[in-house]
């Protein structure tokens, strides 16, 4: 009678696990291609970010060999949340906007603003954002696709030429960078009498 029992639990047993792999063996393809398509899509996003020079706002600057460079150990943070700038210098004409040597905060006349943290941090990047989310934003101009309006020198009209595909692209890329804590500034309104 133990023999029995023995002998229908090994049964039993082999039989769930040859199952599994059945199903293992049956679903691979399949995993495998969603793997590759999913490295060839980020592949391209990083392809785009590199050809709309992203990184020359998006990317603090720093002194290098040959002068200013995209410092690219702080890749696509934004504007540094420890670089605190003075009110702008007052520009004469025909001078209209100036800029940080960063290159992440400019001033002209719609206030200050100050490029964002594109990595996936989920409290001062784009970690919450939904593919939908970048794409409205990138079409519509504004924050989250309903907010405030993107500022200069932000050129997302161009991102907006983009086909879906591309933009979804960009932003696979985007979330496959590590998160970077980098919380950026929120924009100022020039002075009521440039309003």
């Amino acid at each position: 009678m133990t023999t029995t029992k023995t002998t229908l639990l090994v049964a039993a047993s082999l039989s769930l696990f040859a199952g599994a792999m059945a199903r293992a063996v049956s679903t691979t393809p399949h995993v495998g291609r969603a793997v590759g398509e999913r490295a060839a899509q980020v592949e391209r996003g990083e392809y785009l970010v590199n050809a709309m020079s992203c990184h020359d706002c998006h990317t603090p600057w720093k002194e290098g060999p040959n002068g200013p460079e995209p410092d690219m150990s702080r890749a696509l943070t934004g504007h540094p949340a420890d670089l605190v700038m003075p009110p702008p210098a007052r520009l004469e004409a025909p001078w209209v906007w100036s800029a940080a040597g960063t290159n992440t905060a400019f001033a002209g006349p719609w206030g200050v603003s100050f490029t964002a943290n594109l990595t996936p941090d989920p409290e001062t990047g784009l970690g919450l954002w939904t593919e939908d989310i970048f794409i409205a934003t990138m079409k519509t101009g504004r924050h989250e696709g309903k907010g405030r309006p993107l500022l200069p020198p932000m050129p997302y009209f161009s991102v907006a030429a983009l086909t879906d595909e591309d933009m979804r692209a960009v932003f696979a890329y985007l979330q496959s960078l590590p998160p970077v804590r980098n919380r950026v500034p929120a924009p100022i309104d020039p002075p009521e009498s440039q309003q």
